[in-house]
């Protein structure tokens, strides 16, 4: 027979298990949807947990245990039903004006900086004058992006009827389009070029980088009406990832502006 003593320790251990399994079983989940938009997220479908929305959901997920976040594989077309269909609770590095108006969301500010500019192969000739006037120039686009030159229009035959526009899936492709004269003018975002240079240093004396900007992307989060998190308390995490340092360790390398957010 146990000892009294024996099975009064084997209950407390049976306890102390419960509770570390709770805070887990608990964690109510929130999707993500993981949209192609490098460098913040790369090949989501690929399963390969790269860029920088699986690090800041991972930070999110290693701060606190009341939700777990998740990432759910989407495409920027298809993010809009995705959303309004109950697959994803949340878009993250989003703007309300890139299409979202009409769909029902709770905008939540987080303080990220980012630009889409200009970029034209260097020429002897040419200067930052050569961004000033787009009529007549090949432009390389990503497909599906907003852009303000544009009107925000994403429309493809939009695009290439009004701006003689080439549309692929690949910003690298976009600037070999431009390192090859296959296109005059290519638009990335600062973040996307600033990771490109670093990984292909041989070409940055090639590009011209212009001063113009088309669009400062200042990043937002929304959350579905039906989001088991609040405004308030993603606004709450996200002050919690500036407080400890992990929002710039992830941002700053990227040339990504973590910037003050305004009180509510």
């Amino acid at each position: 027979m146990s000892s009294p003593s024996w099975t009064v320790s084997r209950l407390l251990l049976a306890a102390l298990a419960v509770l570390w399994v709770l805070p887990s079983q608990a964690a109510q989940q929130v999707r993500v949807g993981a949209a192609h938009f490098p460098p913040y997220t790369v090949r989501p479908e690929s399963g390969a947990d790269t860029g920088l929305l699986p690090q800041l959901v991972e930070a999110l997920n290693q701060l606190q245990t009341d939700y777990h976040f998740v990432l759910v594989p989407t495409s920027i077309p298809r993010r809009f039903g995705d959303f309004k269909q109950g697959r994803v609770d949340m878009a993250i590095f989003e703007n309300p004006e890139w299409g979202w108006k009409d769909i029902p969301h709770t905008t939540v500010d987080m303080g990220l900086e980012d630009a889409e500019i200009f970029v034209a192969q260097r020429k002897p000739d040419r200067q930052q004058s050569y961004f000033a006037d787009l009529t007549g120039k090949r432009l390389a686009l990503f497909s599906g992006y907003h852009y303000e030159f544009a009107n925000f229009n994403a429309d493809p035959k939009f695009l290439a009827q009004n701006y003689n526009a080439t549309l692929t899936y690949s910003h690298d492709s976009n600037l070999l389009m431009v390192l090859r004269d296959r296109a005059d003018i290519a638009l990335v975002t600062r973040s996307y070029l600033s990771d490109y240079l670093l990984r292909n240093e041989k070409v940055a004396d090639e590009l011209l980088v212009s001063q113009r900007i088309d669009q400062v992307y200042h990043h937002y989060a929304l959350l579905s009406p039906s989001a088991p998190i609040s405004g308030p308390a993603f606004t709450q995490l996200l002050q919690g990832l500036r407080d400890n340092g992990q929002m710039l360790k992830i941002f700053e390398p990227y040339k990504i502006a973590v910037v003050p957010v305004p009180k509510s």
